[in-house]
């Protein structure tokens, strides 16, 4: 099939920006989400294929609704853009941090996806993949994990965003299902991009991340929905 359209919110770089290139590859039709209309242009002509730049600033209203009357059909939309505000744990966090992640990170999801319903539903496979963190999953966060340490709280703000991200798959997921559509989220890894730049030196690389969501864009009609999956396909707890 060579009609797929495909939206990824914030695939002007990073993780978005490789899921973009690889759905590209797949024959999709991609829809590259920025709000920089230069950054987005240039994601665009370097992810090559049938990319398209679809200006869409996840936190304006206004910019949501003009992005949405463009895209009559869409078969896959990635919820990628995200953001981390601080590090801090939550008796030492100011509010606002708070309220500014969850604007993008929850409540951006919401606005977003209800926006593209209606595309979505001229799907015959429709799909939405919320990438989210295995820092969200309060079983990782209370008992031992290579990858968290369990117990310090620290990015509370961003770590409880994804973990109500995760709900919201679930959500979604349930009042679709009859529908047609797959809904869910990927913990990507800890990867090289402007939110954890140290991953360089632990090898992670973003397209490796990115390889999960496509998978889960692909998925046949008999896979799963409202669950949560590691970049490698591995269940995630909640």
């Amino acid at each position: 099939m060579n009609d797929r359209t495909a939206l990824v919110t914030g695939a002007n770089k990073g993780i978005g920006k490789h899921i973009a290139s690889q759905l590209a590859a797949e024959g999709f039709t991609v829809y590259v989400g920025s709000r920089d209309v230069g950054r987005g242009q240039r994601a665009v002509e370097e992810i090559g294929g049938d990319a398209r730049l679809l200006v869409l600033d996840v936190t304006d209203t206004d910019s949501i609704t003009k992005a949405a009357a463009q895209v009559d059909h869409l078969d896959v939309l990635v919820n990628n853009a995200g953001i981390s505000v601080s590090l801090t744990p939550p008796a030492e966090a100011d509010a606002e941090e708070f309220r500014r992640t969850y604007e993008t990170n929850v409540f951006a999801v919401v606005e977003v996806t209800n926006a593209f319903l209606a595309a979505l539903r001229r799907s015959p496979h429709p799909r939405i993949v919320n990438i989210s963190s295995g820092t969200g999953s309060l079983t990782w966060s209370t008992n031992p994990n290579p990858q968290f340490t369990p117990g310090n709280g620290r990015a509370a703000a961003y770590r409880s965003s994804k973990a109500a991200l995760n709900a919201l798959t679930v959500f979604y997921a349930q009042t679709l299902a009859e529908e047609g559509f797959k809904v869910n989220a990927l913990a990507p890894g800890v990867r090289a991009t402007d939110l954890t730049p140290g991953a360089a030196a632990a090898g992670g690389d973003p397209a490796d991340g990115a390889q999960g969501a496509v998978r889960l864009a692909l998925l046949p009609d008999e896979g799963p929905t409202g669950a949560f999956f590691s970049w490698d396909g591995t269940p995630v707890p909640w």
